[in-house]
């Protein structure tokens, strides 16, 4: 009897392994697809809105906060926060509005306290993160399929990420970040256009219109 419960168990254990890897490897291919397939265009812009919610703090953004990014390879223009950020490729700079004051740093954004920035969307789950498939859900006819995404990193600001990709076109339509603070962060693309006819300026830094306006530059 104890033979064949253990039998019994080592063959749930298996199976549960041989599924949880299944979803694994099918929630990897499903985001490399979306990658691939919007790493693809020449360029991309994107209206966004972003809430924050930490019920133990309690605090609630309403109404949601609204943003807009171009991407262009590496390249983007971001405006959010009340911020314009403007990576050429090499060179990030933030242009603070309310305050005047522009910012100039070699290289790109880094994720600071679990923050994952709209520029990242497509990039950031390729390193330190365990996926698997989550839940299909219908938004008003729209099919997007969850994937649940933890951090490597038992330490990380971060404790949960969750992407919510078009069944359809294979783009990103949502993404959902968990803090260990208990905050929680949801993106939420409003408005999608590829390949557009867009400005080659749009990824420079005009040093001189900022100067003249009157901000202070670092």
């Amino acid at each position: 009897m104890m033979k064949k419960l253990a039998i019994l168990f080592l063959g749930i254990f298996i199976s549960t392994n041989i599924t949880a890897q299944n979803s694994s490897e099918k929630a990897k291919a499903l985001l490399d697809e979306v990658s691939t397939k919007m790493g693809a265009y020449k360029n991309m812009t994107i209206g966004f809105s972003s809430t924050l919610v930490n019920e133990e703090a309690g605090i609630t953004n309403d109404p949601p906060i609204r943003g807009n990014i171009t991407l262009a390879g590496e390249k983007y223009n971001l405006d959010y926060l009340g911020n314009n950020f403007i990576f050429d490729g090499k060179r990030l700079v933030i242009v603070n509005k309310e305050e005047k004051e522009v910012s100039i740093t070699d290289g790109d954004l880094e994720e600071e306290d679990g923050f994952i920035y709209p520029s990242k969307l497509l990039t950031f789950y390729k390193d330190g993160y365990n996926y698997k498939m989550g839940k299909l859900e219908n938004n008003s006819g729209r099919k997007i399929q969850l994937v649940d995404l933890t951090p490597i990193d038992s330490n990380s600001d971060i404790v949960k990420v969750q992407l919510g990709i078009d069944a359809k076109t294979k783009h990103i339509y949502k993404l959902v970040q968990k803090g260990s603070n208990g905050a929680v962060t949801t993106f939420t693309i409003n408005k999608f256009e590829s390949d557009k006819a867009i400005s080659s300026n749009l990824f420079n830094f005009n040093k001189a219109k900022y100067l003249k306006e009157g901000y202070l530059i670092d």
